[in-house]
């Protein structure tokens, strides 16, 4: 009866029907056909007085094509064994529920019960409180995005973050993309389109949505040239595929694996050395790009970017959105000769950044000049840095909860793993504590699409037959919503 009702308000959400149950079987009262032919005509649900006040609202097509999808639904529900009414109030209801579905937005705030920090799938990195400030701003007013204040002319936009990268970098030059991609097939196009590109079989990735560094190359116009072994690859592989058509050496962050065992790579300063030795730039990719010493958290040692700099690397993408805890960008910093290069292309028009990335790329910059703060502004490093006590108390207050639900059968605090995510310190558990719900009579997929179909949506996930809410990814205001999500869905069961 549980499963039953929680299907019901699940189905009721894309297109209500009215179900008689007997014995487990849906049956219908009439005749298909019989009740077929009840079925009003477009028309004169139009003249009714709700349809009429839907096409004050909506406009005369999309009413007629709302009406026209509930109608054809109806009868395939009547076609199917089941029954729905086929009066026209009904199907005027059912029309302005499509309708009303149909001008939410689809992209919608969803509580992220997972445990990664950083999930793709829900947008990766929340925004610090002056990221979305300064949003705001951008959004409601004109912006100096390419007109310069002091002098009054045309001005770049280029030159909006450049001083900030430079200064927490160490490098002579930056610029911003629209994400870490683009920003790697601008550095191969700009550098060495028509040429070839050095690069370890081990660092040959493949990023989110199938995305692969050699496509990326390829894109550029580059020619990969892949030298030692997937887990081994020494300074003499890179030496002996120098030739005459070599542009440059090429070193990529693995992200979202690490190799261990016996494996080796090339240390980055003599990868350096080897280099200047043949007058080529070494450019290294860094795929998530950290402006932190992150050991300091006891996490594994992710060099940052001004380290990578300092030790001789000429040009370094990063991402914005992973472990800057930004917008999603393309960051490039490097020396000035091949930065000016990368300005002038003209691929650069097609990959640059609005306002909107610009303006909060720069606040979330503004936030590491005080390095103690990121700790404190920066979502992202705010969840990495709770404590456990913390956790274990926000796990506390939902456990008491839910556990006085009707329907929920078992409601525990447990120890969990999550992970930064998004490609970010691969291999890395974080410890945590989350909820773990149990609930007898109602599979657990058939919980998750409940949950998923709420007004605010939860995503947790399941492990050992439970469903599992982490605390760690949790925003403030998200308890009470969970609370209330699965009051909702559980309202009219009794304990």
């Amino acid at each position: 009866m549980l499963s039953q009702l929680i299907n019901r308000t699940i189905v009721a959400r894309e297109f209500q029907v009215y179900p008689v149950i007997m014995g487990g079987m849906i049956l219908t009262q009439e005749s298909p056909n019989s009740m077929l032919r009840k079925l009003p005509a477009v028309n004169s649900i139009l003249i009714s007085e709700p349809g009429q006040i839907m096409v004050e609202e909506y406009g005369h097509e999309l009413v007629v094509e709302a009406l026209n999808i509930v109608l054809d639904k109806c009868r395939q529900n009547l076609l199917a064994g089941l029954i729905c009414e086929p009066n026209s109030a009904s199907i005027a209801q059912e029309a302005a529920n499509y309708l009303s579905n149909y001008f939410t937005p689809r992209l919608k705030r969803v509580i992220n019960a997972t445990g990664i920090i950083l999930h793709t799938n829900l947008g990766r990195a929340v925004l610090s409180e002056k990221a979305q400030s300064a949003l705001r701003v951008s959004a409601a007013s004109y912006t100096n995005l390419e007109y310069d204040l002091a002098t009054g002319r045309r001005g770049s936009r280029h030159s909006l973050v450049e001083h900030l990268l430079v200064r927490l970098t160490g490098a002579e030059s930056a610029m911003v993309v629209n994400n870490n991609a683009a920003a790697v097939l601008l550095v191969m196009h700009t550098l060495a389109a028509g040429r070839e590109a050095i690069v370890s079989r081990g660092e040959l990735v493949e990023i989110g949505g199938s995305f692969r560094i050699p496509e990326v190359l390829r894109l550029g116009e580059v020619k990969l040239m892949e030298v030692g072994t997937t887990n081994r690859t020494h300074l003499a592989d890179y030496q002996n595929a120098i030739g005459a058509n070599t542009a440059l050496l090429l070193k990529v962050h693995t992200s979202n694996y690490r190799i261990v065992g016996f494996s080796k790579t090339v240390d980055r300063r003599a990868l350096k050395e080897l280099a200047m030795s043949y007058n080529l730039p070494l450019v290294e990719d860094l795929g998530s790009g950290s402006l932190l010493d992150l050991t300091n958290l006891g996490l594994q040692e992710e060099t940052p970017v001004a380290k990578v700099i300092a030790q001789g690397a000429d040009v370094v993408t990063f991402s914005g959105d992973k472990l800057l805890g930004g917008p999603q960008a393309g960051i490039i910093v490097g020396k000035k000769v091949f930065l000016d290069a990368m300005k002038g292309n003209h691929l650069t028009r097609a990959l640059r950044p609005d306002k909107f990335t610009l303006a909060a790329l720069e606040a979330t910059l503004r936030e590491y000049l005080q390095p103690r703060e990121v700790m404190k502004e920066i979502p992202a490093y705010q969840m990495l840095s709770r404590s456990l006590e913390e956790l274990d108390d926000v796990a506390q207050r939902m456990a008491k909860d839910l556990a006085v639900i009707a329907g929920i059968d078992s409601c525990e605090v447990v120890e969990t793993r999550g992970e930064m995510g998004a490609g970010s310190l691969p291999g890395q558990d974080l410890i945590s504590k989350g909820v773990a719900l149990k609930i007898t009579g109602l599979p657990l997929q058939q919980m998750e699409v409940a949950l998923r179909n709420l007004l605010v949506p939860i995503v947790g996930y399941i492990e050992d037959e439970r469903l599992i809410l982490d605390a760690r990814t949790l925003l403030p205001g998200d308890e009470e919503l969970i609370i209330d999500g699965f009051n909702t869905i559980f309202k009219g069961v009794k304990k």
